[in-house]
């Protein structure tokens, strides 16, 4: 009984953990694209699509929190690998100065 009760409070916290962490990487990453566009390195069109795919993580992570209790490591491992392209689009085209009209 009580190995059962510890590993639901292991799990509740470590679902938890894993959603502050996506949600506060998803923030720096919208605070980065909010900035790119203040200082004029990113036009309203590149940072339109940018929060385009920002949007699409989030609704996946939606979708696959919606299945379970928390995401499993397939799915953390597919929401790095799009956050990370993602946060290397964003420093690429803050520094190209090509725009997209």
């Amino acid at each position: 009984m009580k190995a059962a009760l510890v590993a639901l409070i292991l799990l509740a916290t470590s679902t938890a953990a894993d959603a502050a962490r996506v949600d506060r990487r998803e923030a720096r990453q919208d605070a980065r694209i909010d900035a790119g566009v203040a200082h004029g390195e990113l036009t309203r069109c590149e940072a339109a699509r940018l929060e385009r795919r920002t949007d699409r993580v989030a609704a996946s992570e939606a979708a696959y929190r919606s299945t379970g209790p928390g995401l499993g490591p397939r799915e953390r491992r597919d929401l790095e690998r799009r956050q990370d392209s993602i946060s290397a689009d964003i420093a690429e085209q803050r520094r190209d100065g090509r725009g997209c009209y």
